[in-house]
């Protein structure tokens, strides 16, 4: 006798899909406030957006609620405004999100496009993760803890990328280009994160 739950199974499904296609836009995500970044270049053809990687930042280390992180993003920092700035003078970043200390969310690059969040690293044997990951930025510190917001934001981000892009895995900076990186630190609560998405421990990689 036929059961109708294969039905019901493609019917949950195409719901999603058609969720996730209303919540996005040429790679833009429209519940996040957009500030596009020029700081970003075009995949590899063909290439699959696999990966989340979660980073932590603050502008000047340990200060938050300042708009120094777009305008680092966006390349319009003043870099004489404080003497950390002159220590990252000139560079050229950016990430495809950012979010903030209250949760909220910006955006700089459409996820089908290449954002310079990794830098040199590496993921289970493939090089240059820029290629195939999505940049996620919290603010602040490594080895500080994020807030209730920001994780309540960031589960809510990667389940959304998660229905729309082939994303298999999340991990951090600090796992992409051990030695050299370090956040988002200590601070950061994987169990959580995994426990806030409700996936497989196979799919959080810690180190």
């Amino acid at each position: 006798m036929a059961t109708t739950e294969p039905a019901a199974t493609a019917a949950a499904s195409a719901t999603r899909a058609g969720q996730a296609r209303g919540v996005w836009s040429h790679g833009w995500y429209r519940r996040a406030h957009a500030l596009p970044s020029p700081n970003f270049g075009p995949r590899p053809p063909g290439t699959a957006i696999d990966l989340a990687v979660v980073h932590s930042i603050s502008l000047p280390p340990g200060q938050y609620g300042g708009n120094e992180v777009q305008a680092l993003f966006t390349n319009t920092l003043d870099w004489d405004a404080h003497p950390y700035f002159l220590q990252i003078r000139g560079i050229e970043v950016s990430s495809h999100f950012y979010v903030r200390r209250d949760g909220a969310l910006w955006q700089f690059v459409s996820v089908d496009d290449r954002a310079w969040h990794a830098g040199r690293s590496s993921f289970r044997g493939r090089d240059n993760c820029n290629d195939y990951s999505v940049g996620i930025e919290l603010e602040g510190l490594g080895g500080e803890r994020f807030t209730a917001r920001q994780y309540e934001r960031l589960d809510r981000l990667i389940r959304a990328l998660a229905a729309h892009y082939p994303i298999a895995a999340v991990t951090g900076h600090e796992n992409i280009a051990p030695g050299r990186k370090h956040d988002p630190g200590p601070g950061f609560d994987w169990a959580r994160l995994q426990r806030g998405l409700g996936w497989d421990a196979a799919r959080i990689v810690r180190d």
